[in-house]
């Protein structure tokens, strides 16, 4: 029993280059999963948290260089705080609106 040659290697080559390719095609997964909401939780905490301590350097930085009582640092700090809650109902927004998606489209593609 002797094997044949193929026909065209070149073809059987291209087919075995797609076969790996498909192979390490990523898998669709669904997006968020079990703690989703805990990462959205998270998201806002950090990023009120954030605009307070940008804020508060912002402020006690310009006290230092004017030389002034801690007054910048109070108004920065709150313009912080703004800033921070502005930020959190973006992003309370946008998990209202990924919630609201049906399934079907909950579905991601990673790299």
């Amino acid at each position: 029993m002797t094997l044949r040659p193929s026909e065209d290697p070149l073809k059987d080559l291209g087919g075995k280059i797609d076969a790996a390719r498909k192979a390490r095609e990523p898998k669709p997964i669904a997006k968020g999963g079990k703690f989703a909401a805990a990462g959205y939780g998270w998201r806002m905490t950090i990023d009120l948290a954030t605009g307070i301590c940008v804020g508060a350097a912002m402020g006690w930085g310009l006290d230092s260089l004017i030389g002034t009582l801690p007054i910048f640092l109070i108004v920065f700090i709150m313009f912080g705080f703004a800033a921070g809650v502005r930020v959190m109902l973006k992003s309370a927004e946008e998990f209202q609106k990924d919630q609201a998606r049906p399934d079907a489209a909950d579905v991601d593609v990673r790299n």
